[in-house]
């Protein structure tokens, strides 16, 4: 054959040819399209929501407090904040809406959990979630995300209503409502767990701190998350226990307090009135409220050496949660995670007026905020956390369900100096979350929140709650109120009066008629029962 003879190719030939000129080709294709698919879900922000525990409106720095919470502070400055954002004014209710974006009587928690061996009577207080109803952590993980949590879960005591049943790959944290932060003492209630995942956490009896460990696991599971699954957006759930009693800290953050609050809870209020007003938090339309009648003017009160004790170690609780939120916030920048992780924080309630010495788990010879002591802040201390609202915990009125809430994500929200007036309510998380991961969030009863950031109008909102017989609904800027004890409603203009001053009830008798039947269509809606006096619902 000379070297001009064509050279003949078989068919089966021309085909094994085509198919090695073409293969470098086809597999540059697909690993372009694999790149631009992985690309894709990275480009998915990651979610943290923090939650803190019995923490009123007024707490941490940027809200109008002298509490050092430089971390929240600086998430604030460089994200977004609201004057009125709701939680449902107690931690089970609170938690079930931020995990379902519903309200807490459609998903069994219209009030609080039930204990494992209780019978199991189900509906809109059955105390445990409802699993006709998908968590944010199912829904997430199904769009692609890793889902962990540490914190207190409290949405339900069985071991098959726990967080690996519901969404989460990982958990460390307590299942029950708040104990002690340095180890688990017996409650009347029944067994508390401390699990990492679904096994009972043995606690160190030495080192031990509650709040730096639920941090020190959600580090772990990120680290491990940039180890092994980088490529993949991820959700945490972080649920302090701070600073829920007991009031337990660390010396190291008491002593920064205890000088401080020798001043007195009223000089305290009035403190952080100003700063509030100062930063922008409040303007005119705020006033003070008046101290309740059952808190003794400061210069009267009895045993102030106690009372300072007791607010200088609430104080550390909350200081000591900012710290770590500063951890959590150095390993998301060093992983590289940072810029395009949204972090929301917010409250479960406000600031908790309960006193618990019939409980007799306080060890007198302790100091307060040791290992073995077992004491609340009580109603003065409360009275300030809530500045400059009236009432706490369990209310309907401002104090007990208007929360801080801020709002950062580096690569999707500018910051925003002001505080807006926009309104907010915890059953607008999840949709909020689902938005970003591109996932449908039809049939919700909440909205996302990213108007916030998108600059687009909404139109006025309409919110209800109820709780052991305290009921509310506000529409646009009215809202309608009514506390269990006392049988008459109360009707509130809180555009012009946001701290619930004067009473409109008399003075607008067709809105109030109107607020109320919207009122009952909703409660008839969710299944609200009525409140009867032994403390439970029918």
């Amino acid at each position: 054959m000379n070297k001009h003879t064509p050279i003949k190719i078989s068919k089966r030939h021309s085909t094994n040819w085509a198919i090695w000129i073409l293969m470098p080709l086809m597999l540059i294709l697909f690993l372009s399209g694999k790149k631009k698919t992985i690309e894709a879900v990275a480009q998915k922000p990651n979610i943290i929501f923090i939650m803190a525990d019995d923490m009123g409106y007024s707490d941490i720095g940027c809200y109008g407090s002298e509490i050092q919470t430089p971390n929240l502070d600086l998430l604030a400055a460089n994200g977004v904040k609201l004057r009125s954002f709701y939680n449902n004014a107690r931690c089970c209710p609170t938690r079930a809406s931020l995990l379902t974006g519903q309200y807490p009587h459609t998903v069994g928690m219209g009030n609080m959990v039930t204990m494992p061996k209780a019978p199991i009577q189900k509906g809109s207080y059955q105390g445990f979630l409802n699993d006709q109803f998908p968590t944010i952590a199912e829904t997430l993980k199904d769009a692609g995300y890793n889902t962990y949590m540490t914190g207190k879960w409290h949405v339900g005591e069985r071991q098959e209503h726990w967080p690996l049943k519901r969404g989460f790959e990982h958990y460390f944290g307590l299942i029950s409502g708040a104990n002690s932060f340095y180890e688990i003492i017996p409650q009347e209630l029944g067994k508390r767990h401390v699990v990492e995942d679904n096994q009972d956490y043995p606690i160190p009896s030495n080192g031990f701190y509650m709040t730096d460990a639920f941090t020190d696991h959600a580090i772990q599971y990120l680290n491990q998350q940039q180890q092994t699954k980088a490529n993949n957006p991820f959700f945490l759930y972080l649920a302090y226990t701070a600073p829920h009693f007991p009031l337990h800290a660390l010396e190291e953050d008491i002593v920064k307090y205890e000088k401080l609050y020798e001043q007195g809870w009223d000089i305290t209020r009035k403190n952080r009135y100003q700063k509030m007003a100062k930063l922008g938090v409040i303007d005119q339309r705020y006033q003070l409220t008046q101290r309740p009648a059952d808190i003794p003017a400061w210069e009267n009160a009895k045993d102030k050496k106690t009372w300072v004790r007791k607010m200088a170690v609430y104080a550390a609780m909350v200081d000591r949660m900012d710290q770590n939120i500063g951890k959590l916030i150095q390993t998301l920048k060093k992983n590289g995670q940072y810029n395009n992780t949204m972090i929301v924080f917010l409250s479960d309630n406000g600031g908790c007026a309960e006193n618990v010495s019939g409980r007799n788990f306080n060890d007198s010879t302790k100091k307060i905020g040791e290992k073995g002591s077992y004491v609340t802040y009580d109603y003065p201390w409360a009275n300030v956390s809530n500045t400059p609202f009236k009432k706490y915990k369990r209310y309907m009125h401002e104090g007990g369900m208007i929360t801080p809430f801020i709002i950062q994500w580096p690569n999707g929200i500018k910051p925003n100096k002001t505080y807006s007036n926009q309104i907010g309510h915890v059953i607008d998380l999840l949709p909020t979350a689902l938005e970003l991961a591109g996932v449908s969030t039809k049939n919700l009863p909440g909205q996302s929140l990213s108007y916030l950031w998108n600059s687009k109008s909404v139109a006025p909102r309409t919110y209800c709650w109820e709780h052991e017989g305290n009921q509310a609904i506000r529409q646009g800027d009215w809202k309608l109120v009514k506390d269990q004890e006392d049988p008459s409603w109360e009707l509130y203009n809180l555009k012009l009066d946001p701290t619930e001053t004067k009473d409109l009830a008399k003075k607008e008798p067709e809105r109030l008629k109107a607020m109320q039947m919207a009122y009952e269509t909703w409660s008839k809606k969710v299944g609200v029962k009525p409140f009867i006096s032994n403390g439970k619902s029918e």
